[in-house]
């Protein structure tokens, strides 16, 4: 099976692209997660390699509630882009979220050594919440 080229398709640029995720994150700082989920939700079908869009989408997974979609987004973002440490964070917060709490631990612990302050912090913060 041929996966689709949808930007090719539509005779889309980046400029297109662009307009789209600043649509998305003017929602998400508006707190209207639900309607920066279908910008973000488009943009991960267009631009499939492309971290940023997956990381987004996954910490709006998770702030809604969606737990499993969120780790899986997380999950895909984290295969493009494995030492992004606030996607491991989110990933650890969806696992904790998830009853994963073995694998939590072991995702947080790892995110306790990183050298920026914020990360080790909360990663401290959920070791401490769910051990």
């Amino acid at each position: 099976m041929t996966r689709i080229k949808w930007i090719e398709l539509l005779g889309w640029g980046p400029d297109q692209i662009e307009d789209i995720r600043f649509a998305g994150y003017s929602f998400v700082k508006q707190g209207h997660y639900e309607h920066a989920l279908k910008f973000f939700e488009v943009l991960a079908i267009l631009t499939e390699d492309e971290p940023y869009d997956l990381q987004t989408l996954g910490g709006l997974y998770l702030q809604i509630g969606n737990n499993l979609s969120a780790l899986n987004y997380l999950e895909r973002a984290l295969k493009l882009d494995a030492s992004h440490e606030p996607t491991l964070l989110n990933r650890t917060k969806a696992l904790f979220l998830l009853g994963y709490k073995r694998q939590g631990l072991a995702q947080a612990s790892q995110l306790e050594r990183s050298s920026n302050q914020a990360i080790a912090d909360q990663a401290r913060a959920l070791t401490l919440t769910y051990s």
